[in-house]
């Protein structure tokens, strides 16, 4: 079975907007603050917080599920939900090596909640990579 392109990039979308719901909402009742992707990228970028969120979707939506249908899908084991989950912690991971000390996080976030906010974002990711891998590699529907 090989991921479909168009069902890749809106898994990434669908996965996007489930992790950033859970940034928004679920990992500040665990971490005590607040998480917000498009003020941090548009604060990166000097752009401001609406091109922050267009980047975050982006990224998200259509560079990762390239990643994963070209790359990701083809070298790691499993169904492609598992290669979705496997895909999410590859993402994850550089986020918090590469992406958290650009934005002044800190590797693994340790200027901004430490292991709390570690795995809020773990957990995001997760789920992202879960609805990237399952909508990317669902079979086909079948026609009557």
């Amino acid at each position: 079975m090989k991921p479909n392109l168009g069902r890749a990039i809106a898994g990434g979308f669908v996965g996007t907007i489930l992790l950033t719901l859970m940034m928004r909402f679920a990992a500040p009742m665990m971490t005590g603050q607040k998480m917000d992707v498009a003020e941090k990228l548009g604060s990166m970028t000097g752009m401001g917080p609406v091109v922050g969120m267009v980047l975050h979707f982006m990224t998200g939506s259509v560079i990762f599920a390239l990643i994963y249908v070209f790359v990701f899908f083809r070298f790691l084991p499993g169904a492609p939900w598992l290669k979705g989950v496997l895909s999410g912690v590859i993402f994850w991971l550089g986020l918090e090596v590469v992406m958290m000390p650009m934005m002044g996080g800190g590797f693994f976030s340790s200027e901004m909640g430490g292991m709390k906010m570690v795995v809020a974002a773990l957990m995001a990711h997760l789920v992202y990579g879960v609805a990237l891998g399952g909508i990317a590699g669902a079979p086909a529907p079948q026609q009557a």
